[in-house]
Formats: C-alpha cells, sequence, structure tokens
C-alpha cells in the first residue's frame, strides 16, 4: 500500500504544473507582444494591454492611446502584415509589492535596425498587462547632431 502511494505522489508531481515566477510571467507577456505583432493577431495582441494603455511610437507625433493605436494597427493586420522586432537582451524589474513591472529591451527590425522597447506593466486580478510600451531607435552620439540637423531640415520643408 506504502508503495501505491509513493508511486501515486510521484505522478501527481510529475504532471503538476510549475508556478510561474512574475518575471517568467512578465517576460511571457512581452514575448507574446512581439509574436503576435509578427503574426498580425489583432485580439492577442491588444488583449495583453490595459484599458487605459498608451503606445510611444518612433516618431515624435506617434502618443496613441490604446483605442488610437488599435485603429492605426487594425487595417494592417487585417491585411496580415503585422510588424517583427526580435527581442536580443531584455532586462526585468519589479516593484516591491509585487503589482508593478517595468522594463527595457533591445529588438531588432528588418527595415529599422536595432530598436529599443521601453515601458511598464500592472497586474490586474493575477494577470501582466502592459502600461506603457515606447519604441524608439537609438541614434549613436556621433551621429546625433547629423540625424538631429536632418529632421530639423525636414520640418521646415513642411
Amino acid at each position: 500500500m506504502k508503495r501505491l502511494f509513493v508511486i501515486a505522489l510521484m505522478l501527481s508531481l510529475s504532471t503538476s504544473v510549475v508556478a510561474q515566477t512574475d518575471e517568467e510571467a512578465v517576460n511571457e507577456v512581452l514575448d507574446n507582444i512581439h509574436k503576435y505583432a509578427s503574426e498580425a493577431n489583432f485580439e492577442g495582441y491588444f488583449d495583453l494591454y490595459t484599458e487605459g494603455a498608451i503606445f510611444l511610437g518612433t516618431d515624435a507625433t506617434e502618443r496613441w492611446t490604446i483605442s488610437e493605436f488599435k485603429g492605426y494597427a487594425k487595417p494592417a493586420f487585417d491585411r496580415g502584415s503585422g510588424w517583427t522586432y526580435v527581442m536580443t537582451e531584455r532586462n526585468i524589474f519589479l516593484s516591491a509589492d509585487g503589482n508593478t513591472a517595468w522594463f527595457d529591451e533591445r529588438l531588432d527590425n528588418e527595415g529599422f535596425g536595432e530598436c529599443r522597447g521601453t515601458g511598464a506593466l500592472v497586474k490586474i486580478e493575477g494577470e501582466w498587462k502592459v502600461s506603457q510600451y515606447n519604441l524608439t531607435v537609438p541614434v549613436p552620439n556621433a551621429l546625433l547632431r547629423e540625424v538631429v540637423g536632418m529632421i530639423r531640415a525636414g520640418e521646415t520643408d513642411q
């Protein structure tokens, strides 16, 4: 009888789900942000954001509420053309109370090259959601004045 109990206990332990840490859960949300965007999975992608989320894009004018960002993304996702960013490095930080996380990540994109994503997530009813995402294109300091000059010249041409 004792042997059967041990075997049953071993089977239950081997099939039990290992609980995910908050850092692992945040990492999974961020991985899925990039996966669903690449797959043009509108529902999956936007389910990862809070209702009041803000998305900051690479252009200085791109500050979107999640509702505005959905409007921007919907036509592209409907065509099956999302965007693909491959994470090459990520740092995740958690608040002491375990309800807020922030991150920075290095990304690679075919058209924009190396990019940086930063943002914050909040835990809502045990589930992590992105409350802000900021996508930037880092400019090497040696090129910054030249790039700023190009941007300023472009502003006067409009």
